[in-house]
């Protein structure tokens, strides 16, 4: 009678022994489990997926669209050099300008090359007033060595056109004849000044583009620049691309031009007071421009050359974006977004 008692006792005992026993071999592995713990929460934080380049899509609100190569000039630093003479057709070219302006482009600014040398210039005012009249875009705008512009040409696009970029590296006439922005017997600085007037005449803005290099690093141009007075002055420090301006296959091989950063900064110093005065050091420019070259394709230049998309006309304009390598926070910290339409400039000449 007592056996029979004593059973579920009994099994009530092995049971609670055998809970103990594995509860005891869960503690001595706790540590274990610990250790794991962290180390495999440690491992999992630090394997960020990178985003992808269009995780955040971005939007070319500025477009710089080289529709050509060719040049007149033969400026010993240029780093968009004539490696082929290709030209899309005029309606090819129309139709990607619309592409982009549907992808939300509000500035398009045209250059090279030379881009008063296709047609004599007609082509280059045939997308200008295209831009303007049918796409609506709020700023247009061209880059220039100037040697090319007539007034003719401000008479039939000047009212189509916000601004107009003359490079200008000098106002020395024998500097810019060694650096190679000259022609002839013509003279580049004259000029500059012809087309500074035609700019006021007919109501767009005048901007200068300068390259300090080695030749015109000691120059003291505050002078000149606060009697042209133009809406803005963009200083560059002579950048290397490989294939453009050095290596075997360049065209051009711009050592001798570069200067460093220190030689740049003091510059920037001397003419630090002038207020159109806009700095790009070789940082602050590469990354930071959506570049179109002849055939439509962005251009790629982290790697220090110029690696081309597929073109926007093939492939779309978001899908030919995410390989431009576009540094859309430089772009903005540079001041690349600005009062770039002349309705908004109030152009006091």
């Amino acid at each position: 009678m007592m056996s029979l008692c004593l059973l579920p006792l009994m099994e009530m005992l092995t049971a609670l022994w055998r809970n103990m026993t594995f509860l005891l071999q869960c503690m001595k592995m706790l540590p274990s489990w610990c250790w794991l713990e962290i180390f495999g929460k440690r491992k999992v934080s630090s394997l960020k997926i990178k985003a992808p380049q269009d995780a955040g899509r971005v939007k070319p609100i500025s477009v710089n669209y080289h529709f050509t190569r060719q040049c007149n000039y033969k400026c010993g630093f240029c780093f968009h050099t004539a490696k082929t003479s290709f030209v899309l057709p005029i309606e090819e070219a129309k139709k990607g300008l619309a592409m982009l302006k549907d992808a939300g482009m509000e500035k398009i600014n045209f250059s090279g090359g030379e881009p008063f040398l296709q047609d004599r210039g007609n082509f280059v005012g045939k997308l200008v007033e295209y831009c303007k009249t049918e796409l609506k875009l709020p700023s247009v705008s061209i880059v220039s060595n100037g040697s090319l512009i007539t007034e003719k040409w401000f008479k039939s696009y000047g009212e189509h056109l916000d601004i107009l970029a003359v490079s200008c590296d000098s106002f020395n006439e024998d500097v810019n004849k060694l650096i190679g922005r000259g022609q002839g017997k013509k003279n580049h600085v004259e000029k500059l000044m012809k087309i500074r007037q035609w700019c006021c005449d007919y109501n767009v803005a005048f901007k200068i583009n300068s390259v300090i290099t080695s030749y015109n690093v000691d120059e003291d141009m505050r002078s000149e620049i606060t009697m042209i007075s133009p809406i803005r002055w963009k200083v560059f420090q002579c950048l290397i691309i490989a294939g453009e301006n050095t290596g075997e296959e360049a065209l051009r091989q711009a050592e001798k031009f570069v200067i460093t950063n220190e030689e740049f900064k003091g510059f920037l110093d001397r003419h630090k007071d002038i207020k159109c005065l806009v700095p790009e050091s070789n940082q602050q420019m590469r990354d930071s421009y959506l570049i179109l070259d002849e055939y439509m394709r962005f251009l790629d230049c982290r790697n220090g050359r110029k690696d081309p998309s597929k073109s926007v006309l093939d492939v779309g304009v978001e899908n030919a974006i995410k390989f431009s390598g576009f540094d859309e926070k430089m772009f903005f910290k540079r001041g690349g977004k600005y009062v770039w339409s002349k309705a908004d400039l109030k152009l006091d000449w």
